[in-house]
């Protein structure tokens, strides 16, 4: 059986950790502050932001929100955009994306709009420039490729000279965890779309990270013993027997049957995703003390 690695206890060392440094902030009368910027009410976003709003009450850190209608003008948001750049009190700003539709193709500019030191989820070009040449001094990575890498840390994992394979090229994911990988001496192959033989590569890796958002993308075949595999998808398994009945979130692995093969494996729920919104508070402390 493999080793669960729990987001649980990630975010447990994170929450000590950050609740100290907010309440050294505090002595010196800062409140370190998180602007959430939603446009629309995409189911989706609510969820982040309900759960980002917990944790931030957790740790110590101040929630400002700006919501904006689905059909809201490109000004508007950048208005909004700018009265975040303009107020010394907010340190950190989160803004929901992909954009409705209408603002898709201004997209770039409207993130860039952003003044990267308030760019607490690699928004910004100058963010991933800096997830690019590992400098921490240039915005921040994006907090779910940020969380795999403390779930790593925390269990003690060594990536020196292993082989890592990332199934997905998303900018926020696969993208930027590939480059973080290489910064910690991981050789890494990302696959995608049009990747021949994903199975092979994925049965010669050492490290695996799944961020294809393709439910039992990855299956038994395809893995093998010593393995350690980082599940951040979440998918919608209607099949998924729950306590509740059917119907439950799963990543891109068929657990049941990977879970018994590998070395070690993050689950869905309670893996990544519980890890992210605590990369999101450390990242919003940590502008805040830059700031001061």
């Amino acid at each position: 059986m493999a080793k669960i690695l729990s987001g649980k206890e990630v975010c447990e060392a994170l929450n000590t950790e950050l609740i100290r440094r907010s309440a050294a902030l505090g002595e010196k009368g800062i409140t370190p502050t998180l602007a959430i910027v939603r446009v629309g009410e995409n189911p989706s976003d609510l969820s982040y932001e309900k759960g980002a709003v917990k944790q931030a009450e957790l740790v110590g850190v101040k929630v400002v929100h700006f919501v904006l209608p689905e059909n809201c003008p490109k000004e508007q948001l950048l208005i909004v955009i700018d009265q975040v750049n303009a107020d010394a009190s907010i340190h950190g700003c989160l803004m929901f994306r992909p954009l409705p539709r209408h603002l898709k193709k201004d997209q770039e500019e409207i993130c860039n709009r952003l003044d990267p030191k308030k760019d607490v989820d690699s928004m910004t070009s100058l963010s991933n420039a800096g997830v690019y040449e590992g400098r921490s001094d240039l915005g921040f990575p994006p907090c779910t490729a940020q969380a795999c890498m403390e779930i790593l840390d925390y269990y003690q994992y060594d990536c020196t000279g292993r082989r890592a394979a990332i199934l997905g090229r998303s900018l926020v994911i696969g993208r930027p965890a590939a480059l973080m990988l290489m910064h910690r001496n991981a050789t890494v192959t990302v696959l995608h779309t049009r990747t021949k033989n994903v199975a092979e590569h994925i049965a010669q890796a050492e490290l695996v990270i799944c961020a294809a958002g393709v439910l039992n993308s990855v299956t038994a075949d395809m893995v093998r013993p010593g393995q350690t595999v980082i599940d951040v998808s979440m998918n919608w398994n209607p099949e998924k027997l729950t306590p509740k009945g059917k119907g439950g979130m799963c990543g891109d692995c068929d657990f049941a049957a990977v879970e018994p093969i590998v070395e070690a494996i993050t689950p869905v729920p309670g893996g990544v995703g519980a890890v992210t919104t605590s990369v999101l508070m450390k990242h919003v402390i940590l502008a805040a003390e830059r700031a001061k």
